[in-house]
């Protein structure tokens, strides 16, 4: 549920109908469920590996709470007032591209702003059913996101632009609000640490 507004899989359908837009239909179902499965392996990486990566990097949980919030609130900042999610450089080169399901849609897209999320999740866990349950999780973001792409098309075009626009800003306020208590826990955890309390 915590991943489900950050990946927004509806919100990235105008994008991947965009970029997908003189391919066939078998061609789009292909780069959607490649698009799937790519989402599921980059967060499934990091929600196995994320305590060794922060030790490698020398990064407490605290310190990604804050990095990751401060990542979340800005993806919901853009969502909640329509910018654009990839520039316009990223657009013209991903139009070009023949293969578009994990870079641009994938990485960064998509899965960017649940990697913190994933991350600082990993951290709390003290059991293995805690990662098969977050497992089952990511694998439910990644089928949602297929139907999403493959149903997509009829979607845009009852909602329109308006609609579409509409949906978005409703998930960037909620998407915005779970930033903002990343950075309110990261930020109280870091002051305690730094100044506790005797």
């Amino acid at each position: 549920m915590a991943l489900f507004p950050i990946a927004n899989p509806i919100g990235a359908v105008p994008v991947f109908y965009t970029l997908t837009a003189t391919e066939t239909s078998s061609q789009r179902h292909q780069q959607a469920l490649q698009t799937a499965i790519n989402v599921v392996l980059v967060l499934a990486v990091f929600l196995v590996a994320g305590r060794w990566i922060l030790e490698f990097f020398g990064i407490s949980l605290n310190v990604l709470r804050l990095a990751g919030g401060l990542l979340v609130a800005h993806t919901a900042w853009e969502m909640v007032t329509v910018c654009q999610r990839l520039t316009p450089s990223e657009k013209d080169e991903a139009m070009e591209k023949e293969d578009i399901s994990f870079t641009p849609m994938a990485v960064p897209l998509i899965s960017g702003p649940a990697i913190g999320v994933v991350t600082s999740l990993s951290i709390s866990f003290n059991h293995w059913v805690e990662y098969l349950e977050s497992l089952v999780g990511i694998v439910l973001i990644g089928i949602s996101l297929y139907l999403c792409f493959v149903l997509g098309e009829p979607l845009i075009k009852s909602l329109g632009r308006n609609g579409v626009g509409a949906l978005n800003r409703v998930f960037g306020f909620f998407i915005l609000a779970i930033g903002v208590r990343f950075i309110a826990d990261g930020s109280i955890s870091l002051l305690k640490e730094a100044f506790p309390i005797k």
